[in-house]
Order: structure tokens, then C-alpha cells, then sequence
């Protein structure tokens, strides 16, 4: 018998970070909708029930398979730096970088993209109206959510950031300025009052007219530069997906502004020259070949990755076999490189962990993967004052200051500096897995810069290591970004495992959890969904 058991369904299934937002997917598809349909229904919904992540005020990449074409689609709605923006943005005149700046004030705010994002796959490759799958959104701001001890702790720990805005505080905390607690409700009326301007006009009832007067008005009373003009330029960009095969499946993912895709196949094309099968799941050897592979490519993610709209990116050289070869020649079996003889890059701004994933696959084997985010937890924390939105921080993303290290010790690459109308780089990673030309696996996690190598571990646990969704979603994770040089490993990782792994060479450090995938596998039995254990309040239903 397996270790860990995933949700049966034989229809539809839909599986995210919070069980509301699940079910309304569910109802859609119960309605006849496609997983395009409930995608955009749980988009909208999470954006009032995981308000850390869920958004209308934020950006990201929706992976769309649509089995009658048998094509798939990757949507770019990543926000997109004002037009004033430029590389000296966020640095004093000393020419330091100033943290505050690209993360809690008005300058932090990228022009959203989720709720073009979300109406252009609606209208192309949905069924039905905007207004049919924001209802339930609209109802449940207008009504309320019952807090739950996730929100109540989510809230009280980021009280300082989200309350020094007063259009904030009064949303997220009671009247008298204290925590909302277990069982409270949170109503967010003008939340409601967006959500209906979207279904009445469509995307121009944010990026026009009331929605965004009052988006820009706020950003520029912090401190921000974001015009009108920024709003009603916002263009989403349908881009063609990045593939690769990794042991008779073929996985496809996003291609850059992210880097997602082109650093799964590469890393996936590495380990093929590996019998990883044979090496045992999560053994020492398979996890120190695991991480000599993660080195190599986050060195490479560093040097050449940003927006293809502004710089080159190799993505046929990365995502080659032939270079894939000359990476796996290089790995010692018996000891760890040192990443100072990694061919030294430079590696880019990091990502907060609080994105948000889901996955959907509806009766006739469609498929949506979507990875969204206001990029740190609650995003700049700034509530766009009268409209209930919450605004993204996400132009922390870009290299605050090129050739230098950020809070992270990450050092930022030239090819992701600020400019203005461009798209920071992503980690972001929603991929499917094609098994005999359909679906088998559709998958994707929140985790920052760890989102990749998440990724890539989910891939490999079932494909592999033969796990089932469930086991292969609960097992535990390692991580290895090149800079800083040291493994991170969850906790449930053996010791004797950590203790070998040393030996080798390598500094582990452990971590108490790492990444939120939200994952769907697709068999001959049917539908077997798998929310994370790693975060509380998720669900995986089907019907």
C-alpha cells in the first residue's frame, strides 16, 4: 500500500491552496464548464479567500492544454514595470540599493496583469461569461469569509507591514485596529464592487475608468510613478511553451519571463544521463546528483534569464541535449563542485514564497496549471484605497542593483535590470507532463526561487520514483540555487541521508518546509488530486 493517499475523481478535478476556492472551481465544472472556466473561477475566488496570494492586483503564468486542438498555451500576465521606471530606481545617491523602496512603498507596484490575464483565456479558450465566474467572487467579498486560524495568524504576523496603510487596516483588521480572530468574518465590499465593474466591462473596468483612477492615485500618493497610461498599455502575451522529454514523457512549462521551464528541461535532460531509478528515492547518491544538476542551472539562470521582449535568452542552447551531456560529464559521483568552480554567473533577485499555485482538469481533458502572485505575502500591503485591492510588490523582482547582492546574498544579473514597460524575471513554474500526447501530470508550487527545483522533484518522485501523486507531493524536498553554496533540506530528511551528503561535500542547512505544489495526475482509472500537507487550509476535490 502507498504511504500517503490522493483524492479520487472519475469527472473533473480542481486542486489549490484553499478549499473555498477549490470548490468553487468544482461548481463550475459541475456546471459544465471547462477547466478554462474554472481556472479563471478560482483566479477571481482566491483573490478574496487567500488574500496573501490570490489577487487581482498582482501578476503571472496560466499553462493551458486544450485536448480537441491537442495545443497548449502559455499566457504571460507577469506585471510589467511603469514607464517611468529605470535601472537607478530604487538605489540613494550614494548609489545603494534601498530595500524599502522596491518592496513597501508606491515605486514596489508593477501594472497588474491577472485580470487581463484572466479574461484573455477566458475569451479564448473558455465557455463562459466573466460575469458567470466572478459571481461567486463577488458574493463571497460581499458576504464574507469565516477567518480560519491560517488567515488569523497570516494577518498577525504581517500586521506591521499591511496596517502602516490606513486604507489596509480597515479592511484587514477589526474597527477598533485589533486581530481578527478564529471565526470573525472578513467582508470586503469594495472588493465586491471591483470584482462587478470586471464583469460588467471586462478588463477595461480595472484598467479604465473608476478602478484604475483610484489604483494609480494610490500609487502615486506612496511614492510611485504608474500613470493611467501604464494601465491602459497593459498588454498580456500568449507565448509559445517550452518542451522537453525526459524518459519517454514530455513535459512542457513556461518559457521566459520565466525561468521555469528552461531550467526544469535542462536540469531533467542532466539527470536522464543518470539511472536515478536505480540510485533509490532520496538517497544520498540520487539527492547529491540532484544538486551538483541544480547548480549548474541556477548558474546558468543567473547569467542569461530576463524578459525575451528586452534580452536574447539561449533557450535553445539551455534546453539542449548536447549541452545537457557536457553538464553531466562534469558531476562527480563521489564529491561535490564547489559552485565558486561553477562558471560564475550572476544570479538574480529572489522571489518571496507567498505565490500561489492551482491546477485544473475538467471531463474532456483539458488542462490549466496557473501560477499567480502579488510576490511577497500580501504584496506591498497596500490596498489601492475605495476598490479593496491589494497591490503587488513585485518590482522587487527585478535586479534592484545590478552586480550586487540583495537581501538574499543573491547578486543581480544585468539581462533583469529595471526598465520601464518590462517584465521581471520569474521563477514561477505551472508545467504539464504529456504522457502518449495528453495530460498525465499537471503540476506547480509557490516557493520563490525554489519553485523550479520544486517542480523538478515532483516530475522525478512520480516518473522516476513511481509514487503516486499524494506520496510524491508529501516526500521530502532539497534545494541548491548555486549562490549561496549550500543545500537547504526539509527536516523530514534523514540525518543518516544529511550525514552522507556531507560527506560528499556539501553544507547542508535544513529548512522546516519548502514549497505548495498542487498537482493532478491523470491515469485510466480517472483523476487523483494532491493539495500540499505543507500548508493548511488547501484541497484537492473532484466530482
Amino acid at each position: 500500500m502507498a504511504t500517503a493517499q490522493p483524492i479520487f475523481a472519475k469527472h473533473g478535478m480542481v486542486v489549490s491552496q484553499e478549499a473555498i476556492a477549490s470548490q468553487i472551481g468544482v461548481d463550475i465544472l459541475k456546471q459544465g464548464g471547462n477547466a478554462v472556466d474554472a481556472a479563471v473561477a478560482v483566479g477571481f475566488a482566491l483573490a478574496v479567500t487567500l488574500p496573501r496570494a490570490g489577487n487581482i492586483g498582482g501578476g503571472g503564468f496560466m499553462l493551458v492544454h486544450i485536448a480537441k486542438d491537442n495545443k497548449t498555451i502559455a499566457i504571460d500576465y507577469r506585471e510589467t514595470a511603469p514607464n517611468k521606471a529605470h535601472k537607478d530606481i530604487f538605489l540613494d545617491e550614494k548609489g545603494n540599493a534601498v530595500d524599502k523602496l522596491s518592496r513597501e512603498h508606491g515605486l514596489a507596484v508593477g501594472v497588474p496583469g491577472t485580470v487581463m490575464g484572466m479574461e484573455l483565456a477566458l475569451k479564448h479558450y473558455g465557455t463562459m461569461s466573466l460575469q458567470q465566474v466572478i459571481a461567486p467572487a463577488i458574493k463571497l467579498a460581499q458576504d464574507g469569509i469565516i477567518v480560519t486560524l491560517d488567515l488569523a495568524n497570516s494577518l498577525a504576523g504581517l500586521k506591521r507591514r499591511i496596517a502602516q496603510w490606513p486604507s489596509s487596516k480597515a479592511i484587514f483588521y477589526r474597527p477598533d485596529g485589533s486581530n481578527f480572530e478564529v471565526g470573525d468574518t472578513l467582508k470586503q465590499p469594495e472588493l465586491a464592487h471591483s470584482f462587478s465593474l470586471i464583469a460588467q466591462q471586462g478588463s477595461k473596468g480595472f484598467y479604465q475608468g473608476e478602478t484604475a483612477e483610484k489604483i494609480v492615485n494610490a500609487v502615486q500618493q506612496a511614492g510611485g510613478v504608474m500613470s493611467l497610461t501604464d494601465l491602459a498599455h497593459y498588454k498580456v502575451v500568449e507565448r509559445e511553451p517550452i518542451r522537453g522529454q525526459y524518459r519517454g514523457y514530455e513535459v512542457i512549462s513556461m518559457p521566459p519571463p520565466s525561468s521555469g521551464g528552461v531550467h526544469i528541461i535542462e536540469m531533467l535532460n542532466v539527470l536522464e544521463h543518470f539511472p536515478i531509478d536505480k540510485l533509490g528515492h532520496n538517497t544520498a547518491q540520487t539527492l547529491h546528483v540532484m544538486a551538483e544538476t541544480m547548480k549548474y542551472a541556477y548558474a546558468d539562470r543567473s547569467e542569461f534569464l530576463g524578459d525575451p521582449d528586452f534580452v536574447t535568452v539561449p533557450t535553445q542552447h539551455l534546453t539542449s541535449t548536447d549541452y545537457a551531456k557536457k553538464i553531466a560529464n562534469k558531476i562527480a559521483l563521489n564529491k561535490t563542485t564547489p559552485s565558486s568552480e561553477i562558471k560564475p554567473g550572476q544570479v538574480d533577485g529572489d522571489e518571496s514564497p507567498q505565490t500561489t499555485h492551482y491546477s485544473v482538469v475538467d471531463q474532456w481533458g483539458n488542462a490549466v496549471s496557473n501560477t499567480y502572485t502579488l510576490n511577497f505575502s500580501y504584496g506591498s500591503g497596500l490596498v489601492a484605497q475605495g476598490t479593496g485591492i491589494l497591490l503587488n510588490n513585485e518590482m522587487d523582482d527585478f535586479s534592484v542593483k545590478p552586480g550586487v547582492p540583495n537581501g538574499y546574498g543573491l547578486i543581480g544579473g544585468e539581462a533583469n535590470a529595471v526598465q520601464g514597460n518590462k517584465r521581471p524575471l520569474s521563477s514561477m513554474s505551472p508545467t504539464i507532463v504529456m504522457k502518449d500526447g495528453k495530460p498525465f501530470l499537471v503540476t506547480g508550487s509557490p516557493g520563490g526561487s525554489r519553485i523550479i527545483n520544486i517542480t523538478l522533484q515532483i516530475i522525478m518522485n512520480v516518473i522516476d520514483h513511481q509514487l503516486n501523486i499524494a506520496e510524491a507531493s508529501a516526500a521530502p524536498r532539497i534545494h541548491h540555487q548555486w549562490l549561496p553554496d549550500f543545500l537547504w533540506a526539509e527536516r523530514s530528511l534523514n540525518n543518516d541521508t544529511i550525514s552522507l551528503l556531507e560527506a560528499k561535500g556539501h553544507q547542508v542547512k535544513v529548512q522546516q518546509s519548502i514549497g505548495s505544489t498542487q498537482s493532478i495526475m491523470i491515469t485510466e482509472q480517472g483523476k487523483f488530486g494532491a493539495s500540499d500537507p505543507r500548508r493548511a487550509g488547501s484541497a484537492a476535490i473532484g466530482y
